[in-house]
């Protein structure tokens, strides 16, 4: 951790970005399984991480959201529909919220690059 301000960078942080895994394989609905990330501050105790994710487009049906997260979309757009059938679309430049344990459809349209701050 560090005491100092950091800069989140669009492209990734010091190690870049690099593989992950978040999405199910079968989740992904274009035949393209790009996802990667780039954390840019994480908390001494793990419960707060910022940084950069980009993800092709999928669908996943997330019973309980499994932390806190906002996110500011740089790249791409999602929808995200809630329990009662409420679908919002977000595109470059908005910022949202989805508390720990909502349950919700997740559905990037089209490729996504993220900025997000998670506390667990």
């Amino acid at each position: 951790m560090t005491d100092k301000p950091v800069r989140l960078n669009h492209d990734g942080h010091s190690e870049g970005l690099v593989a992950s895994d978040l999405i199910a394989p079968e989740a992904f609905t274009s035949g393209d399984t790009t996802e990667l990330i780039s954390h840019a501050w994480t908390a001494d105790d793990g419960s707060i991480l910022t940084g950069v994710w980009v993800c092709a487009p999928c669908r996943e049906e997330i019973d309980a959201y499994p932390v806190n997260e906002m996110m500011t979309v740089l790249e791409g757009s999602v929808t995200v529909t809630d329990d009662t059938g409420k679908a919002e679309t977000y595109t470059p430049g908005d910022t949202f919220f989805i508390p720990k344990g909502a349950p919700c459809t997740w559905e990037i349209t089209s490729t996504l690059r993220k900025f997000y701050m998670i506390a667990a």
